[in-house]
């Protein structure tokens, strides 16, 4: 067969698994939710990761171009899917329209609680059912002075928001920007626009080596399922981050900035900080002062958008802007020793007691071995190692904050730490706390034998290597001599 041939073959096959894995998605999302049809779910679900490990496996050996174009219409028609249904598996994106609708009545989102009678008077029956609207699973109840029976689509409806003040900026300008009555549908848009655009950055920055990689994002089951079905705004805070590391070694003032909002997003982008500091402990590193210096225009950046985010809240605000945060981190066993699913894989080997201290423990090294032995231009891979590992060690029981593992390992080429996303969605889908648990499990094992096998064929999963090629829009600057 002629090179043209088995490119059109390659290019073929790759295309017809793509139309599976849309099918499929458009199948897991409108076929039931998280609480009519949980085991449905999970086995739709898993056929769609092998349909997509299979068309990115394919897809590797596509031409640049034909490859660049899959992944654009590919990334469309996946990420449309989660438009076609309302949010199957979280109800989040309820508070988030609550939350936009009172600050657009000039309260601050920080100061009642949903169910709080004072707000009474900016409900509606969408949010707030009554009477036999009141049936659904997914409905929470709350009290009704007048003795009608009431309830409201909004978890935890009776303690104070969670989110950061980015997230609630975002908020307030979807539903500026929401026509009436419009319901799920402006925050599901806002979420699939926001996806995309992760998608063409990525597609960017890594033509015109490895295109194809995009697709590790644009293609994954994931990302169509959190960022627009669930509308989580974890979206946006992937997005900064992924510019925030593009960008940091050439503006590391602007990857800070960048890095500062998308932490007042969604606290989990803060992970990534060690990345852009990645061999900053070096033996043959810069001088001190010069680590000084790139350190504070880093984190100087950062704290000043994070700072200004929150004044602003801080002034408007009679309640503290934290909100539920501590209360959140306690019923989610973040604090003690974690119920049956925190900390799950440390728990296989060692007694509860330890497992919060040993959590932090392996935490703090794998910081310090970025900052220590990282690669410098690549501060991304320094992000994953750490974003990764937390999410090892504390095993978080919600799938759509993994939606930043899966931009970072696009970004770096390490496949093996997908899994984790998987495993999250395991966790969080399965009845059974065992098989989150070992998910978790085969995805530690995955990124342990994934580190050894680079180890071994001299591509360290962590270390810099001294050639850094450069690439379209990944142009990095000299390593400091």
């Amino acid at each position: 067969m002629t090179p043209d041939g088995v490119a059109r073959r390659r290019f073929a096959g790759a295309a017809v698994l793509l139309l599976c894995l849309v099918c499929v998605l458009a199948l897991t999302i409108t076929g039931g939710t998280f609480y009519t049809d949980r085991a449905g779910l999970l086995w739709r679900y898993a056929l769609a990761w092998a349909l997509f490990a299979a068309a990115v496996w394919t897809l590797r050996k596509v031409p640049g171009r034909q490859a660049a174009f899959l992944v654009v219409t590919g990334g469309l028609a996946v990420t449309a899917t989660g438009l076609l249904a309302p949010p199957a598996t979280s109800t989040d994106s309820y508070r988030y329209a609550w939350d936009g609708r009172v600050q657009a009545a000039g309260v601050s989102p920080y100061d009642h609680a949903p169910a709080d009678p004072a707000l009474t008077r900016l409900r509606d029956r969408w949010l707030f059912p009554e009477g036999a609207g009141c049936d659904g699973p997914d409905r929470y109840p709350i009290p009704s002075g007048e003795g009608i029976r009431s309830c409201t689509r909004i978890n935890r409806s009776t303690v104070h928001t969670i989110y950061p003040p980015l997230a609630e900026a975002y908020f307030w300008v979807v539903h500026r920007l929401s026509p009436e009555g419009s319901r799920h549908k402006p925050l599901q848009i806002g979420g699939a626009l926001l996806a995309l655009g992760t998608t063409l950055i990525l597609l960017t920055a890594l033509r015109p080596r490895a295109p194809s990689r995009a697709a590790w994002w644009a293609w994954c089951p994931a990302v169509p399922i959190e960022s627009a079905n669930n509308a989580h705004v974890d979206a946006l805070g992937v997005l900064l981050t992924v510019i925030a590391l593009i960008i940091a070694n050439r503006h590391r003032a602007g990857g800070g900035l960048l890095l500062g909002a998308a932490t007042a997003v969604k606290f989990l982008p803060a992970t990534a900080a060690p990345g852009m500091l990645s061999g900053l402990l070096a033996r043959d590193g810069p001088p001190a002062r010069r680590r000084a210096i790139d350190a504070l225009a880093i984190f100087g950046p950062a704290l000043l958008v994070v700072t200004l985010a929150y004044l602003p809240y801080t002034l408007a605000s009679h309640a503290s802007v934290l909100g539920y945060l501590f209360g959140y981190l306690g019923e989610e066993g973040y604090a003690g020793t974690g119920g049956d699913r925190r900390y799950a894989v440390l728990r296989l080997v060692l007694p509860d007691a330890w497992a919060l201290p040993a959590a932090l423990a392996v935490l703090t090294a794998v910081v310090l071995l970025v900052l220590r032995r990282g690669d410098a231009h690549r501060p991304w891979r320094g992000a994953l190692v750490v974003t990764g590992t937390a999410f090892l060690v504390f095993t978080p029981g919600y799938s759509w904050y993994a939606l930043l593992v899966v931009a970072l390992a696009t970004l770096d080429g390490r496949w093996e730490w997908l899994t984790i996303p998987l495993a999250g969605a395991v966790s969080y889908l399965s009845p059974q706390p065992g098989l989150g648990t070992a998910a978790y499990a085969v995805a530690a094992l995955a990124v342990v034998a994934g580190c050894v096998t680079r180890v071994l064929l001299n591509d360290p999963p962590c270390s810099a290597r001294r050639a850094a090629p450069r690439t379209g829009a990944l142009r990095r600057r000299r390593a400091p001599e």
